[in-house]
């Protein structure tokens, strides 16, 4: 398949966190709802096929039907859809729902599908729909690390908030079909991967089982045998929770893959080889945890081997739907251009990937302490919007030219994760 097959969509970041009880919106931090159709002007310059845009619970749901927020959503879509920019829409990204909702309430999944019916029936030409933005990730940050809300440290939080993330997909996609039959299930997922030393193997074999669940769960995959069935078990899950997967199977029209240079991770016993705030520990062993690509080790790694991976576990469709790196444009163009390398290559031995997905189009912020304290440092992506106003750079240019005449880019340009400078001193482990 030649390169030009592989489409360029573009992706808004627009996590809409809480932290005890305060909300951070990334939007707003960005200044989207002050610019409005100006920003999808901009973007109409780049002549993306599609675009992740939110329609976050957070900020709609809890309004009433004449509210002024829907009617400002509403030309914002509109004008995406005179553009030709096809939208794909997301309802929860990294959040817990308005002030009333929790991830752990049973009710939760019934809430949201009524948003998503509501949704629905306000725009019943939408056709591609993210309910919830990495389920696995954000139960991962709400219920185990304890990041956000509701803050839980525990195995048993972390499935509860998880399960009932995925029941809400399931059943916002049933309720969206009711209005839209064409309507399809745009999953994403970070696409991680775990590596460790001997000792901790363990550790990783399980790591790297549980990454695969959003997608077996959707794919009703998680039955009696499956690795993570007797975790669940033990976690005390009730048979029948599980059961309603294999019973309402769900699966995603297309795979999203979300790819960071933090996605693949190392764990290391050995921590005086390491800065403290990396320590971690299972409960069994302490342990360093640090981006793979910062260790030299013998495992095959990268992006091609984990879309490799992903395609062959399932034979669906597949789009990498976040690829940021925080940089300059010259970094950022590097990376961009490795992502989208690896893709042509998984693609030239038959896997169907449908686009590469630049992330976070007017950037981000806060998420160098992982979205924990009010807008943080900014990290620019394809416009810079420091300053207030959207100013290009060199990115944006590269960018329009991958889509308009992508035979004119050279794409073997390195970037400092593929120099030898990028091991941590002393991390040398066989």
């Amino acid at each position: 398949m030649p390169s030009n097959t592989l489409e360029v969509w573009g992706g808004l970041e627009c996590s809409y966190t809480r932290v005890k009880d305060r909300y951070g919106d990334q939007l707003e931090y960005c200044g989207h709802y002050r610019r409005g159709i100006e920003d999808i002007q901009k973007i109409s310059e780049l002549e993306l096929k599609a675009l992740r845009y939110p329609i976050i619970w957070e900020r709609y749901g809890p309004s009433r039907r004449d509210d002024a927020s829907w009617k400002w959503l509403e030309r914002q879509l509109n004008t995406l859809r005179y553009l030709d920019i096809t939208p794909i829409a997301g309802l929860l990204h990294h959040g817990s729902g308005p002030i009333h909702a929790s991830l752990m309430d049973p009710c939760f999944p019934a809430e949201i599908e009524k948003y998503a019916k509501e949704v629905a029936g306000r725009f019943p030409w939408i056709e591609y729909y993210t309910p919830i933005n990495e389920p696995l990730t954000t139960a991962r940050f709400c219920g185990l690390y304890g990041f956000w809300y509701p803050h839980h440290t525990s195995a048993r939080s972390f499935a509860e908030i998880f399960l009932n993330e995925m029941k809400a997909v399931v059943l916002s996609m049933k309720a969206i079909r009711t209005i839209n039959p064409r309507a399809k299930l745009v999953q994403t997922e970070d696409l991680g991967k775990t590596y460790s030393t001997e000792r901790l193997q363990y550790q990783a074999e399980f790591e790297n089982e549980r990454r695969w669940l959003t997608n077996d769960i959707l794919c009703g995959l998680v039955k009696a045998g499956h690795p993570m069935w007797d975790y669940f078990m033990w976690l005390g899950v009730s048979q029948k929770k599980l059961e309603f997967f294999s019973e309402n199977p769900c699966p995603p029209d297309i795979i999203g893959l979300d790819y960071y240079v933090t996605s693949e991770r190392f764990l290391d016993e050995n921590l005086n080889r390491y800065a403290a705030h990396v320590y971690g520990t299972n409960g069994k062993h302490r342990y360093a945890d640090v981006e793979a690509i910062r260790v030299k080790h013998d495992a095959a790694f990268g992006p091609k081997v984990l879309i490799s991976e992903c395609w062959d576990r399932y034979n669906i469709p597949i789009a990498i739907t976040e690829v940021h790196i925080h940089g300059s444009p010259g970094e950022q163009i590097a990376w961009f251009s490795f992502i989208r390398n690896a893709c042509i290559e998984v693609i030239d031995h038959g896997a169907d990937i449908r686009a590469i997905t630049a992330w976070a189009l007017f950037g981000s912020y806060g998420w160098s302490k992982l979205l924990t304290e009010p807008k943080g440092e900014y990290e620019r992506g394809v416009f810079d919007v420091r300053s207030g106003e959207v100013r290009s750079t060199a990115y944006t240019q590269f960018l329009k030219t991958i889509v308009q005449a992508p035979e004119a880019i050279s794409m073997h340009q390195r970037g400092w994760w593929e120099e030898d400078s990028r091991f941590i001193e002393e991390a040398v482990l066989t």
